[in-house]
């Protein structure tokens, strides 16, 4: 069973991908500071058989000294990995001018530098077996602007840039590398919004609704399957036409 890599996997985004890749049969190691409820549970239903399964794996991914070990760690219990998903990062808002410096070097550190360590030891991993699979996690916003996102919309573009790169240098070993550029996702930020903030985001969409996690999972799982081995360096939107 080929075993696939999801950070922040314990709720919303991450825990959709992860249960996603495990119906198709992965062996998914959901990264978090915690198990939740939602993520033992489905651990519990999904043991490992050839129908996939998930695994949960303490870490702070913000300790970025830690990263290798993990990496290691990782790669003795499980052996080489397929797949990643570099889906872990904060969501912070904040007025550039008022947001306090420690507030900005969190949001780089867990949506820039810790991503692109894990990438880097992952790959290694890797580079043994062809077809191997890397997802980034971006955001519309990256392209588009929101207001109080600025610092956030930063990192995001890092990412989307990271994954440009990367394709073309990971090519060659026909490891493909795409990013997700979800919109507002029905996840627990956005039932955080009131609801005339989310009618508002509702309304300026081509199909006047919100996305769900399974939406951003369905594509992941795409992105992880053969139908997609020539797609590379790519950023897809997933935002019910937000952007359109």
């Amino acid at each position: 069973m080929r075993s696939v890599v999801v950070s922040g996997g314990s709720r919303g985004l991450g825990l959709a991908v992860a249960r996603r890749l495990a119906a198709d049969g992965f062996q998914v190691i959901a990264l978090a500071r915690r198990e939740t409820p939602e993520l033992a549970e489905l651990a519990a239903r999904t043991p490992a058989s050839d129908r996939g399964a998930v695994r949960f794996w303490r870490c702070d991914l913000s300790e970025l000294d830690a990263i290798p070990e993990l990496v290691s760690a990782l790669r003795k219990e499980f052996g080489a990995l397929h797949g990643l998903v570099n889906n872990a990062g904060l969501g912070t808002t904040g007025i550039l001018a008022t947001m306090h410096d420690s507030e900005i070097a969190r949001l780089v550190t867990m949506n820039v530098q810790s991503p692109i360590l894990l990438t880097k030891y992952v790959v290694r991993t890797m580079m043994a077996t062809e077809g191997s699979r890397i997802v980034n996690m971006s955001s519309i916003v990256a392209e588009t602007g929101y207001k109080g996102l600025s610092v956030y919309a930063a990192t995001k573009a890092a990412l989307t840039g990271f994954t440009h790169s990367l394709a073309r240098e990971l090519g060659p070993l026909g490891i493909t590398v795409n990013a997700l550029a979800p919109g507002f996702v029905e996840t627990e930020m956005t039932r955080e919004l009131n609801l005339g903030q989310r009618s508002q985001i509702a309304r300026r969409s081509a199909l006047q609704r919100m996305p769900t996690a399974e939406d951003v999972a369905n594509l992941v799982g795409f992105l992880f399957s053969e139908e997609a081995r020539n797609i590379t360096g790519t950023v897809l939107t997933v935002d019910a036409g937000n952007t359109a």
